[in-house]
């Protein structure tokens, strides 16, 4: 993963749980980086050992950490720069996602290496959708479930998220029912 990810990663821990959580979060993930480059490729396995460290430190699952940071990501992307870029992706949450890949695409040529996920929308409704996700990396279930609550927020709806189909029973991708509560 890209070195914005593990910045966001310690952005989330320092501004929610102080300096010295991110310390030992670097500690216990046996990360010797002194500052992640934002646009240079780390292995996946630095990014998952900081989620691990901190679910240890933080005395959360590692799905309630992923979780946040989905939410969060969302926030932070908007911050460093790719806000204008998401709200070009249009004006409501199924147009947003499927303005997704075509992103990740454009993504390709800023960062190279970028090896994104795909998602896809169907069953569309005026209380609900359902998300297909497809990516080469494991375990980013709960990453999802709170990166789509976020993007719903940002077009003012608030969503229940439910993984309904995933890779962990052997399906080939995951889904996942978005429903309004608002609706």
């Amino acid at each position: 993963m890209y070195g914005l990810v593990n910045r966001a990663v310690e952005d989330l821990v320092t501004n929610k749980f102080g300096p010295d959580a991110w310390a030992e979060v670097k500690s216990r993930a046996g990360v010797d980086i002194g500052m992640f480059v934002a646009m240079s490729p780390y292995p996946d396995a630095v990014t998952y050992s900081l989620v691990g460290a901190a679910s240890e430190v933080l005395g959360l699952p590692a799905e309630q950490v992923l979780e946040a940071f989905g939410e969060y990501w969302m926030q932070y992307s908007a911050r460093e720069g790719y806000g204008e870029l998401l709200d070009l992706m249009g004006n409501d949450l199924p147009t947003f996602l499927a303005e997704l890949d075509d992103v990740h695409e454009r993504l390709k040529l800023s960062f190279p290496d970028l090896v994104p996920p795909s998602m896809s929308v169907s069953d569309v409704t005026d209380a609900s959708l359902v998300v297909h996700y497809r990516s080469d990396r494991a375990g980013l279930a709960p990453f999802v479930v709170g990166l789509l609550r976020a993007a719903a927020a940002r077009f003012g709806r608030t969503a229940e998220v439910t993984v309904t189909r995933s890779r962990d029973d052997g399906h080939d991708h995951e889904e996942f029912l978005v429903r309004y509560l608002d609706a």
